[in-house]
């Protein structure tokens, strides 16, 4: 059990030091961290910017994980290997989309409540 942790931790260092879509997640997570703090998130939010956030880093290493296998597979430009490539770049999308749309509900909802006390 011991070893799998291991190496699900180099995959994880392997994945913020190699790819440069997850170090953008890891800045973007980082202002949403900062960001939180400086308003003051509740127990309930944090726990869904939580998800989210981790939601998109599990997105971004499964997708890479795919191309990988794929340009292992197949070093060559194949329409079928685009096709996969591409349907796993959209599931990050897609929860990138939605951690953008939580961020904005959460987010939005404080900095509101900021405001309307600040009045």
């Amino acid at each position: 059990m011991l070893r799998s942790f291991s190496y699900a931790t180099e995959g994880v260092f392997a994945l913020f030091r190699y790819e440069n879509n997850a170090r953008f997640h890891l800045l973007a997570a980082l202002t949403v961290l900062i960001a939180g703090s400086f308003l003051r998130l509740n127990y309930l939010e944090w726990v869904i910017i939580s998800i989210v956030i981790g939601g998109v880093w599990a997105a971004e290493a499964f997708n890479t994980a795919i191309e990988k296998v794929c340009d292992m597979i197949s070093p060559d430009i194949h329409p079928q290997i685009k096709a996969i490539k591409d349907l796993a770049a959209a599931g990050v999308l897609i929860m990138a989309c939605t951690a953008a749309f939580t961020g904005i509900i959460v987010f939005g909802k404080a900095i509101l409540t900021l405001f309307y006390f600040t009045f």
